[in-house]
């Protein structure tokens, strides 16, 4: 017996263990480029970076390990029914309590560390990973700062930079524009050519060179002073990190389960509700290895004709099942419908119920649990006999010529697999990522009072974004499974020993990968910006934030010939701007060639011009003032720029399909912006996409090189290939992010490297 509880407990460990790792691994790549941004601006330490990395494992792990326990059972026991070893071991008197007595040694193990996580490890590297972030956030603003952009965060000033260099422990700047807004009336202005910025605590020192100061009085237009300096230093302070006045006031995910014990004591019942419900969720979660345990092991054992594939499917059912009653009992909960102790354990309390019924029923005989299989295989019969009945109504004989070539018999066997994996994975990791989304953000659900309907449709609006995202590693596990099940059941050797080329095998595979890149190239065309978009505007309202504006909400814009300007207000319906002020630049030497300010501007149809009433102009040389008129009112014929360029849209461009963010990019281009990050994402608008057949490329060898280890080790693979994949391709986008590279390069580097790989290893496979 020592054999046999050994045996099992290896088959689900090892599939638990890896299928947390790849649950822990997709919920990391939302974060893993601007992680490693920080890495390329040097504007974190390393230990810092690791420091994210690992805090943030602790707040997955609360999710994943439980998944983990349940894919482990599910695809172990479900390999184990296939292939006829359960009922070898039913048949020798092991019944249905055998296996939980084994199992429940994992899941014992599982709900150990679930609960020393969930308890102790996670609410502290919550509130370690915040107070690291606000720690960050000051110290990162002099390398932040981003060319040809102006920085408004600063308290009082705002900051413009033409070039921007990073320096040991230090950022350079070339020509600075700085504006102390103390008075907004009239912005003191500071310009140099060269700064050298360092941040020592709360403050932002800048020691500048060659420049000058420029001052106005409102209320004393003809005054005006220029000083000028080879070097000056101006400190700046940053703004405090934030943080809360009182531990009570901290997300409860960030307190130590003492304070929250201590909280729900001492706090009225309405308040004291939501302290409850997140103790009882902590312990809840942990409990769930035990609960998805109960549940699994009947549908595993049953699980006959499906094998790992029935795994996969039963585990996204179950999954979304579970956090979807989880998730309805601490709603109800919170809105003091039912108590604290009951809305977070019903799902489980359901479930263990659920799962004992189940066993008392598969300890006298099998669950069918893949009854609808039969009904899918049914409907897709019947599809298929209408479709060739229509094939064969118009083009008989093109048909039969077709089919000698391709696709063959065998190539529709390699693609059904093929299709079923990426399926199954792809489905995977959609619901993994909405529950993780829900959870995330379950308290500002509550707490702003959000509608279901609501909620129901901001998930469904992150769907589409995901399939964009996870299709690429998924044809990636798709692949390696596929061959990998093949060449462990020697079908591959089959194959070739008929004289049927490994090289003509994959054409189909790669063929669907093809199509699924220009398939996700055209949905990011037609549809992800407008999901894109829709996403956001009800993020925005689920946090509690107004609405986003898509109208450039900024004071300061750069012109088309090297002026700057600043107003106090800008009527964009009437084309009206309220106190104008134009700063015109020598580019040369990065200094005020010209002055103007204006209290009224309107823009003049007829004359195709703005015109200015009520102000001043200055003429301007190093260090005086040249010429000086006040006017009534007058134009400017190098003030040219009509009306619409000071209505640009703040797009994001995740919310713009390739030829929308190329047009916008054109246009923050005439208007001085900094495009640099914009166009490393509009060459990964194709470059990524493309990436989907070159996982296929890559996944072929490997998964051939794996022997007869199978699907398990096929698994195991992708996770390396897909962190070695998404850091590297991380690396490059920030290295275009920073200008370290150019923006084309960063984005396709990552393809070209891996489909070279890819090409090679193909090669060398004996065919």
């Amino acid at each position: 017996m020592r054999i046999l509880t050994r045996y099992i407990l290896w088959e689900v460990f090892s599939h638990g263990v890896i299928g947390a790792a790849l649950f822990t691994f997709v919920i990391f790549m939302r974060d893993v480029s601007r992680i490693l941004e920080l890495v390329v601006r040097n504007s974190a330490p390393i230990p810092s970076v690791a420091e994210i990395f690992f805090l943030t494992v602790p707040s997955a792990l609360t999710f994943t390990l439980p998944m983990g326990v349940l894919v482990g059972i599910l695809i172990g026991l479900s390999r184990m029914a296939a292939d006829s070893e359960v009922t070898a071991l039913r048949a020798s008197g092991i019944g249905a309590w055998r296996f939980v007595a084994i199992v429940s040694i994992f899941a014992l193990g599982a709900l150990a560390v679930s609960a020393m996580n969930n308890v102790f490890i996670a609410p502290r590297s919550a509130a370690a990973l915040a107070n690291l972030q606000n720690s960050l956030k000051t110290s990162q603003i002099s390398f932040e700062i981003q060319p040809r952009v102006f920085y408004e965060d600063l308290k009082g000033y705002v900051l413009y930079v033409q070039d921007v260099q990073p320096a040991s422990g230090a950022a350079v700047w070339r020509n600075v524009f700085l504006a102390d807004i103390g008075n907004p009336a009239a912005p003191k202005v500071t310009l140099a050519q060269r700064a050298v910025v360092v941040t020592e605590g709360d403050v932002l020192r800048m020691h500048l060179e060659h420049g000058s100061q420029h001052e106005t009085d409102p209320a004393n237009p003809g005054q005006y002073t220029i000083s000028t300096f080879d070097q000056s230093d101006i400190p700046i302070a940053l703004p405090p990190p934030e943080t809360p006045v009182s531990r009570e006031l901290l997300p409860l995910a960030e307190l130590t389960t003492s304070e929250i014990v201590q909280n729900a004591q001492k706090s009225d019942f309405g308040k004291a509700r939501w302290y409850w419900i997140e103790l009882h969720r902590r312990f809840a979660l942990a409990a769930s290895c035990i609960v998805l345990m109960l549940v699994g092991i009947p549908l595993g054992l049953s699980s006959k004709k499906g094998g790992k594939s029935t795994g996969f499917i039963l585990t996204i059912l179950l999954v979304f099942l579970y956090y979807f009653s989880l998730s309805a009992g601490i709603a109800f909960a919170r809105q003091g419908k039912i108590a604290p102790w009951l809305g977070v354990w019903g799902a489980n309390i359901l479930f263990t119920l659920a799962g004992l019924v189940l066993l008392f029923r598969v300890q006298r005989s099998s669950i069918d649990v893949v009854s609808f299989r039969a009904v899918w295989s049914e409907l897709v019969a019947r599809f298929s006999r209408t479709r060739k009945h229509a094939v064969a109504l118009g083009s008989r004989s093109l048909l039969r010529r077709a089919s000698s070539r391709f696709p063959q018999i065998l190539d529709d066997y390699v693609l059904r697999q093929y299709l079923e994996y990426l399926g199954l994975v792809l489905g995977t990791f959609i619901v993994l990522t909405l529950v993780f989304t829900f959870f995330e953000l379950l308290g500002d659900i509550i707490r702003n009072r959000i509608a279901l309907i609501t909620v129901g449709e901001f998930l469904m609006n992150v769907i589409p974004s995901m399939v964009y995202l996870m299709t690429p590693l998924s044809v990636l596990i798709a692949v390696l499974v596929t061959f990998g099940l093949l060449q462990k059941s020697n079908e591959l050797t089959a194959m070739k020993a008929t004289g049927v080329s490994l090289y003509r095998l994959i054409v189909p595979v790669l063929t669907l990968s093809a199509i699924l890149s220009i398939a996700l190239f055209t949905f990011d065309q037609l549809y992800l910006p407008h999901a894109n978009k829709r996403q956001d505007a009800l993020r925005n309202e689920i946090k509690g934030k107004p609405a986003q504006t898509y109208l450039n909400p900024h004071k300061w814009i750069f012109g088309a010939h090297h002026e700057i300007y600043y107003y106090e207000f800008f009527d964009g319906e009437r084309n009206q701007f309220a106190n104008l002020s134009v700063f015109e630049l020598d580019p040369q030497v990065f200094a005020l060639d010209l002055r103007t300010f204006a209290a009224r501007v309107s823009w003049n149809d007829a004359l195709g011009k703005w015109i200015f009433a009520q102000g001043w102009t200055r003429s301007l040389n190093a260090t005086q003032v040249t010429d000086y008129r006040s006017f009534d009112v007058t134009t400017f014929a190098s003030i040219d720029e009509p009306p619409n360029y000071f209505k640009k849209e703040v797009k994001q461009y995740s919310e713009m399909n390739f030829d929308e963010l190329k047009a916008y990019i054109r246009e923050l281009e005439q208007g001085g912006f900094d495009v640099v990050r914009l166009k490393v994402q509009l060459y990964k608008k194709i470059s990524f996409p493309l990436i989907t057949l070159v996982m296929s490329v890559l996944a072929i060898p490997f998964a051939l090189s794996a022997g007869r280890q199978g699907a398990l080790r096929g698994v195991a693979t992708a996770i390396g290939i897909a962190v070695v994949y998404w850091v590297t391709s991380g690396l490059f986008e920030a290295m275009g992010n920073v200008n370290q590279l150019p923006a084309a390069l960063a984005a396709w580097s990552p393809d070209l490297i891996f489909g070279l790989a890819g090409g090679y290893f193909i090669l060398k496979v004996p065919t």
